[in-house]
This record gives C-alpha cells, structure tokens and sequence, in this order.
C-alpha cells in the first residue's frame, strides 16, 4: 500500500472529490447519506450508532482493514450485494491506496 504525505494529500483529495458529500470523518462528525467514519479501522460493517444500515451492511460481518477497504472500495455493490451506498468504486489501484491511507489516519 501506498504511505506517506503524497498518499495522504492524494487520498484527501480523492475523499473532498468523490466521499464528502455523503461521509465526514472527525470525531461526532454527524451522519449524511453515509454514516461518519470516524473509527472505522478495526470496526464491524453495520454498527455506528443512529445510522440506518442496510441489512446487507449488518449481516455482512466484516471487520474493516485496508484490505477489506481495498476490495470494498474496488467495487462496493460487488462485496456487499445490497448496500445502499452508490458509489460505483475505484478501480485504480492507487487511488485506492491513497484513499485508504487518508482514511487510516483521519478516522482515527
């Protein structure tokens, strides 16, 4: 995976593009169309408290990683069949491991 401040800025760049109109970041950021993301690395799909997930979301299981993000983000409706999330993904590679390096950091 891509490290370091260009993945960073690259990611963060990527996130105001193609994220932040549905999901904040920060610690109590609030729910949009997607839940906030804050604590997002090393949770289960489906559990921050007053989103309403799909059930696809909350039976799916997972614990998020950079490589669960990493297929995630590949093709979302793909690795979870019925999400509502409708992003069609990144099929970049590096864009991908910009983004999960942003998400790594700014969700902590």
């Amino acid at each position: 995976l891509s490290s370091g401040i260009n993945a960073e800025y690259g990611g963060a760049k990527l996130f105001k593009q193609r994220c932040d109109q549905c999901h904040t970041v920060e610690a109590g950021g609030k729910h949009k169309t997607g839940p906030n993301l804050n604590g997002l690395i090393g949770s289960k799909t489906g559990q921050k408290p007053g989103y309403a997930y799909t059930d696809a979301n909350k039976s799916k299981g997972i614990t998020w990683t950079k490589e669960t993000l990493d297929i995630y983000l590949t093709n979302p409706k793909k690795y979870i069949p019925g999400t509502k999330m409708v992003f069609a993904g990144l099929k970049k590679k590096k864009d991908r491991d910009d983004l999960i390096a942003y998400l790594v950091k700014s969700t902590k």
